[in-house]
Order: C-alpha cells, then structure tokens, then sequence
C-alpha cells in the first residue's frame, strides 16, 4: 500500500509518495520551511493545552468536546531515575554495567 501525504509550503502544493523521496538542493529550504511551520503550529498547540490544564486542574470539567475531537484532562504520577543518585551511591562503574551506547542518525537543520 503507497501512503501519500498532501504538502503545502509557500503556495506549492505538492503530493509525495513516502515510499520514494527524492532529495534536491531545495529539500533543505523546503525542510526547514515545514520545521518552522511545525514549531508554530506546536507553539500553538501547546497554549490550548495549558489553558485546558489551567481550567480542569481548577475544577471539575476535565472533558472538552468539540465538533471533531474530544480532549480529556489526565493526571498520572510519573517516577524517574535519579542518575546522578545512583552514581553518587554506586559509582560511575556499576552505572555504566547497566547502560548501552547505539548510534543514532539525526538531521539538524537550522536558519541560514
């Protein structure tokens, strides 16, 4: 099964087969434009959500219901390791028994 995504950036519409992406010297700039579009669009997202937070931790309406989705507030309990506890307790050398390096392959993109 092909999977397409539908794009728009800077008034071009494009659709692409994400099975095969060919990459041009404009993949950067068109790249970059859909990072930022995505940070603005997170900027934006996370806003709604604090205010939804602000307004279910306060009271008693934790459900938001709109035409299309439905939002519900949460709250969990999250519990973390405490590296440099351990370290401090156990020594960098007992840490590093129980820890694995794996590479990873990132593309940074960043404003010229």
């Amino acid at each position: 099964m092909l999977e397409f995504v539908h794009c728009n950036v800077a008034g071009i519409t494009k659709d692409y087969d994400m099975t095969t992406i060919t990459t041009t010297a404009a993949s950067a700039d068109e790249l970059g434009t859909l990072l930022a579009q995505i940070a603005t669009l997170t900027k934006q997202a996370d806003a709604i959500k604090d205010a939804m937070k602000d307004v279910a931790s306060k009271g008693d309406n934790k459900v938001f219901e709109g035409a299309l989705f439905k939002c519900t507030y949460t709250e969990t309990d999250r519990t973390i390791f405490d590296k440099a506890a351990f370290v401090e307790v156990f020594g960098e050398e007992t840490y590093a028994k129980f820890t694995k390096t794996t590479a990873v392959f990132s593309i940074k993109t960043t404003a010229r």
